[in-house]
C-alpha cells in the first residue's frame, strides 16, 4: 500500500497537509462524510483550513478517482475512499451512510449490460442504495 503522499503525486496531484489530512479521515473511517463534517473534524487540528479549500480538494480527489461521491439526499454530498463498487443503506432515521459488503457485482454487471444493450446509454458509473434502519436505529 502506497503512502498518501505517493498516492497524492500518482494521481498528478500537488502535496499539501491539507490534502494529506483529508485523505488521511476518509482513508481511516467508515462513515461517508460530507465536506462539513470533514471541516468540523479536522477544524481543531488545522484551523487554517478553509471549509472552501476542503470543497476544492474533495473535487480534486474525486476528479482523480482516488474517492468517489455520493449524492444520496439530492442536497449534500457524502465522500467515500472505496471507490470500488459497493452499495450502500441509507439511515431513514439518522442519515447514516453504511456499506453493504455484499458481493453482487456480477448481478450489477449483468444489470449494466442489459440496460447498455436495451437502450442508446453508455453507463460509466454506477451507485446502488437501499434505504431503511441501520443497526443503531432499529
Amino acid at each position: 500500500m502506497s503512502s498518501i503522499p505517493e498516492t497524492l503525486r500518482s494521481k498528478g496531484l500537488k502535496v499539501t497537509p491539507q490534502r494529506i489530512a483529508i485523505l488521511n479521515m476518509l482513508m481511516n473511517t467508515k462513515a461517508h462524510p460530507t465536506a462539513e463534517a470533514i471541516f468540523k473534524a479536522l477544524e481543531p487540528t488545522n484551523p487554517t483550513m478553509s471549509l472552501a479549500t476542503v470543497y476544492k480538494t474533495l473535487d480534486s480527489f474525486t476528479a482523480a478517482d482516488i474517492i468517489q461521491e455520493l449524492s444520496i439526499d439530492g442536497e449534500s454530498l457524502h465522500y467515500d475512499y472505496n471507490t470500488k463498487f459497493h452499495p450502500h443503506l441509507i439511515c431513514r432515521k439518522c442519515g447514516a451512510v453504511c456499506d453493504i459488503d455484499a458481493d453482487i457485482s456480477d448481478e450489477i454487471n449483468s444489470i449494466i449490460k442489459k440496460v447498455s444493450s436495451e437502450s442508446d446509454c453508455s453507463i460509466d458509473r454506477e451507485q446502488l442504495f437501499f434505504y431503511g434502519l441501520c443497526e443503531g436505529c432499529k
